[in-house]
């Protein structure tokens, strides 16, 4: 029986519930945290994450339905007890009201649907290696169990593994089940729970690989007003699960009152991403390293700038074709324009990939004169004759420059030490860093400390992506509501602490940056990640 103060599950909604996992080291903190939880229609109990579980201490005085959780080591849990232990704190669980246990597949689960019915049983397998080779035949096997809901999670290394997912099921909608791709390529099968034919969604931060917390699912994402009319957007990239983009659109959609979503869309390769565009399908999208040139090549149609540049950042998909554009250019332009006159003035551009270039094409049509310099000379002097601009040396000579662009990650955190121009020396106007995590790199710091004016990359990523929300939408958004977004992302991640080698900090679309550690080596990738 449920509890007396639990509301019954609608077990026929047809948009998806939201169930957020809870985790404890002691009975009496799961219930501190289980009874923290605001917004959930489902609260996971993770039993395996307690040293003395304790089924009635965990189910006491809960008001939300509750999934009770024993997750042993084998499966990616924590619980190092005995099988019969554990499985008979699923019974109890059971026996005392819990709405529903989780279950594993390879586990012995038919003495316990046997003994309860299935009716409050989810049935799971988890897979952290990838999506296994028999995993219909899994799926119907799990099925026949009798279990109420069928739960399937593995990792995904692209995102057209999360399609092969959504496929379990197909064609029997009144099939209960939860499917989820897990890790950076699985995100969308999260926040599209309901497309992917799911009849709940975790939240949760930490407990599972590219599961997302429950406030930013809720209200940064609205995932409970998704459903299968709402416009899919994103942006496209490796890595892109710190990208700052996703942030800034959702809070435009928001603000314009529009059912769109923006979701970071990790993708193996082109060819991944192109036919998992089409399958969702997705409207729009922004387009971040190492994608921004072959997507150039592969749209129906590319603007003038995307095309002097010979890369793209945004894509607007459409029935009759894709279409590309370069929002870098001008963005960068943009934030300029009211600090300092182009025309005549040296400008040196640090790097020698995408960026570099589209700097390079956006100053140079101001009148600007431009210098490539990248400490891959050759490197250099093919995108400084790729762009009809002059190659320079690098570092570039004290006096030989009034405008200084780095487009390399160096400085990005965790990085925050490095600089592109270690000593300067700085005899210019205005140094200009892409880089926006940390605000003040130390190049800028640098730069102010010889008297120079500064800009970080804030500006430009904040720029470009208003242009690329009014050139899919028809809507020119707040870049004020843009920046405030994008800071408070910022500030999210640097409480949370990025992962190793995931650092967010490189301004162009997208705006995540995977150059770091080359940075502080000394060494300047072709084309450093966004």
């Amino acid at each position: 029986m449920p509890g007396d103060n639990v509301p019954d599950i609608d077990r026929d909604r047809p948009a998806p519930l939201v169930c957020a996992t809870v985790t404890g080291a002691t009975a009496a903190e799961l219930r501190a945290n289980r009874d923290r939880v605001a917004g959930a229609d489902l609260i996971e109990l993770r039993l395996d994450s307690v040293d003395r579980p304790d089924v009635a201490s965990a189910l006491a005085g809960r008001t939300t339905p509750v999934i009770v959780t024993c997750r042993p080591a084998w499966e990616g849990g924590r619980f190092a007890g005995s099988e019969r232990e554990r499985l008979g704190l699923l019974g109890a669980a059971l026996a005392a009201g819990a709405e529903f246990v989780d279950v594993e597949w390879r586990a012995e689960h038919k003495p316990l649907i046997r003994r309860h019915g299935g009716d409050r049983i989810v049935i799971s397998t988890h897979d952290f290696e990838g999506i296994p080779n028999d995993i219909g035949d899994r799926y119907r096997a799990m099925r026949a169990t009798g279990a109420a809901v069928v739960k399937v999670a593995a990792a995904t290394r692209g995102l057209c593994d999360t399609l092969a997912l959504a496929a379990l099921g197909r064609g029997a909608e009144s099939e209960r089940r939860v499917v989820i791709g897990m890790g950076p390529a699985g995100i969308a099968s999260r926040v599209l729970a309901g497309r992917f034919g799911s009849c709940w969604t975790y939240a949760g931060e930490g407990v599972a690989p590219g599961q997302i917390e429950l406030p930013r699912l809720r209200d940064e994402y609205r995932f409970p007003a998704i459903t299968r009319r709402t416009a899919i957007y994103g942006v496209v990239g490796a890595p892109v699960s710190h990208s700052l983009s996703p942030a800034m659109h959702n809070a435009g959609f928001a603000e314009a009152g529009l059912d769109a979503v923006y979701l970071p869309l990790e993708a193996r390769d082109v060819d991944d991403f192109v036919q998992f565009a089409a399958a969702v399908p997705l409207r729009g999208v922004s387009v971040t390293a190492p994608f921004k040139e072959a997507l150039a090549a592969r749209v129906t149609d590319v603007d003038p700038i995307g095309r002097q540049v010979g890369a793209i950042n945004t894509v607007r998909c459409g029935d009759t074709g894709w279409q590309g554009l370069n929002t870098d250019v001008p963005g960068f332009v943009e934030t300029l324009l009211g600090r300092m006159r182009l025309p005549g003035v040296r400008a040196a551009v640090l790097g020698a990939g995408g960026a570099a270039r589209a700097v390079a094409v956006g100053l140079a049509g101001e009148g600007a004169l431009v210098a490539i310099c990248a400490r891959d000379g050759a490197k250099g002097a093919a995108a400084a004759a790729a762009v009809g601009v002059a190659a320079g040396d690098y570092p570039p000579p004290a006096g030989s420059w009034d405008l200084l662009v780095n487009t390399t990650p160096a400085g990005t955190w965790p990085d925050v030490e490095a600089t592109p121009l270690p000593g300067g020396p700085f005899r210019g106007r205005l140094v200009y860093d892409l880089v926006y995590n940390p605000a003040t790199t130390r190049l800028l710091a640098d730069a102010a400390a010889a008297g120079c004016d500064t800009i970080g990359g804030l500006d430009m990523l904040v720029a470009q992506a208003v242009r690329q929300f009014a050139w899919w939408t028809g809507r020119r958004p707040s870049g004020r509501r843009f920046r405030e977004a994008a800071e408070r992302e910022l500030a999210r991640q640097a409480a949370a602490g990025a992962p190793d080698g995931e650092a967010a900090g490189k301004a162009t679309a997208g705006g995540t940056a995977n150059g770091g550690a080359a940075a502080a080596a000394g060494r300047t990738p072709a084309e450093p990640g966004r």
